[in-house]
């Protein structure tokens, strides 16, 4: 590892309220070379709100993560410091920043995590849920098939899942997970965090599926959910469930659609298995 004066510093900055910045980013920011920022115009109000002035700022987003990151590797290993900061919140956590420290790491540039505030640990922490065990999903698929096959996957999950979501998805995020888990598995929505606004909605996740069904809720998302009993995981006889919904007249789609929440199974290979069935039934 270098020890030279080129490094990486990892900033953690406010997810909302500007108050939860910590003394050693302020400090770190002040003092690095570069700031490399999802949103440059974030960035340029957070500086100028902590009086941190002349500093050069570059933009670091999901579209040039690349090609930025071979610059800024390259000019650390001149010697210069650069801090990454993300639109909020901790970089490379659902946003960009784990492809610079990557590649800072290959190129034996030091490494420093200044931790700061996470949506996902508030969210977990405040929902009443079990925090022995969790685990982090970011942000679901948007479209439903990989989406319901991913909940699918983890119907025996008995950890606390944590994950973020848009408003506008909420209400078939909440329809998926119930389908899943089944209706009375409980759900916590985190809202606004750390802002004014701030809520901890808790409930079943049929009661949430319906309570947001026309009304999305506003501001930023995060989802927990309740883990597993003991148990919870039946074993599915997946032939048998075939040959049932097919008995019952639905077509090979319609069984697919049907069996993907339920067994986690991808929707074409189900959709095969139907279609096979359904020729040797004929």
């Amino acid at each position: 590892m270098n020890d030279g004066p080129g490094r990486l510093y990892v900033v953690g900055t406010p997810i909302g309220n500007l108050e939860d910045m910590t003394y050693r980013a302020v400090r770190i920011l002040g003092e690095v070379d570069v700031v490399a920022a999802e949103d440059t115009r974030t960035a340029d109000r957070l500086l100028k709100h902590f009086a941190i002035a002349g500093k050069r700022v570059v933009s670091y987003f999901e579209g040039n993560e690349a090609a930025r990151s071979e610059e800024l590797v390259a000019q650390m290993a001149a010697g210069a410091s650069v801090a990454v900061i993300s639109e909020a919140g901790m970089p490379g956590v659902s946003d960009p920043g784990a492809r610079l420290v990557a590649a800072a790491v290959a190129a034996q540039v030091r490494v420093e995590v200044i931790p700061g505030p996470s949506a996902a640990l508030a969210a977990v922490v405040g929902s009443g849920l079990a925090t022995e065990r969790f685990l982090f999903l970011g942000f679901p698929p948007r479209d439903p098939g990989p989406r319901q096959q991913l909940f699918g996957e983890l119907r025996g999950e008995r950890a606390t899942l944590v994950l973020y979501e848009s408003p506008k998805r909420v209400a078939d995020c909440l329809a998926d997970l119930a389908a899943a888990f089944g209706d009375d598995r409980n759900v916590v929505l985190a809202r606004e965090l750390t802002k004014l606004h701030e809520e901890y909605v808790r409930g079943a996740a049929g009661d949430l599926r319906d309570r947001y069904r026309d009304a999305p809720p506003r501001g930023e998302c995060c989802l927990v959910v309740e883990g597993a009993g003991l148990g919870a995981e039946p074993v599915v006889d997946l032939d048998a469930e075939v040959r049932a919904l097919l008995a019952k007249g639905l077509g090979p789609r319609d069984v697919a659609a049907r069996l993907v929440v339920k067994t986690g199974k991808p929707k074409r290979q189900l959709y095969q298995l139907a279609l096979s069935l359904q020729r040797t039934s004929d």
